[in-house]
């Protein structure tokens, strides 16, 4: 059993993960806003923290420099948000985030999140520190190794930061997607490619998809009817 601190100003978040948790066995703190989470930190660092992003008297990011910056950042601390940017979960991240859920948040993401910072906060306690690697050092490291093409010819690539891509094609299928897009249509036409992706090498099975991907199966379905993704059709194509 774990001692997990959940910090949200939505009640129905708090009650939400409270009780899920819960049935997984572990005690649950609930702060509403970052002071109740000052204060719940300041009285023994908990195995994990849940912090949600925008509170109304001070930021999921501020308080999270605080921490980091007052030296009791020395919990795993997950980040919620169903409005953050690509750059709030990167700076998170920076500032020792383990990890960023975005809401609404599915119950295997959550739970393996939760699996993997508990596991985190155990390998921190039994193992001897070591000094971390420059991130200059482990840019160069990843973007020296070459990505491999298929088909034979040269793959399309995805920046996702400087000096490491990764490519855009999946298995033969050439995915082109266009950075001159706005990012609404940018990011459906990934997503489109994920799932096409994924559908494809399950055999059009939603079962083993919604596994892979870490969502249930009613928001699989929701989400591809959303994106024009016919299952089946995919399923014929891949047999």
């Amino acid at each position: 059993m774990a001692n997990i601190l959940v910090v949200d100003d939505e009640m129905g978040i708090r009650e939400l993960l409270s009780e899920i948790l819960g049935d997984e066995g572990h005690a649950i703190q609930l702060a509403e806003n970052a002071q109740q989470a000052r204060e719940a930190r300041a009285a023994g660092a908990p195995d994990l923290v849940l912090l949600d992003i925008w509170m109304p008297d001070t930021d999921g990011v501020t308080l999270l420099k605080e921490w980091q910056r007052d030296g009791l950042l020395t919990m795993p601390v997950i980040m919620m948000s169903g409005h953050a940017t690509i750059d709030t979960a990167v700076e998170a991240t920076r500032i020792g985030a383990l990890n960023f859920l975005e809401k609404p948040i599915a119950l295997q993401k959550l739970l393996k999140a939760v699996q993997q910072g508990l596991t985190r906060a155990q390998e921190t306690v039994r193992a001897p520190s070591v000094a971390p690697r420059p991130v200059a050092a482990a840019v160069a490291e990843e973007s020296s190794h070459p990505v491999p093409s298929f088909g034979g010819s040269a793959p399309q690539q995805l920046m996702v930061r400087p000096g490491i891509a990764v490519p855009a094609v999946a298995e033969g299928h050439g995915y082109n997607l266009s950075f001159d897009l706005p990012l609404r249509e940018a990011r459906d036409a990934f997503e489109r490619m994920y799932f096409e992706h994924h559908l494809g090498r399950e055999g059009g099975s939603m079962t083993r998809v919604a596994e892979k991907t870490g969502l249930e199966r009613t928001h699989l379905y929701r989400k591809l009817k959303q994106l024009g993704v016919e299952p089946g059709k995919l399923a014929k194509k891949s047999l």
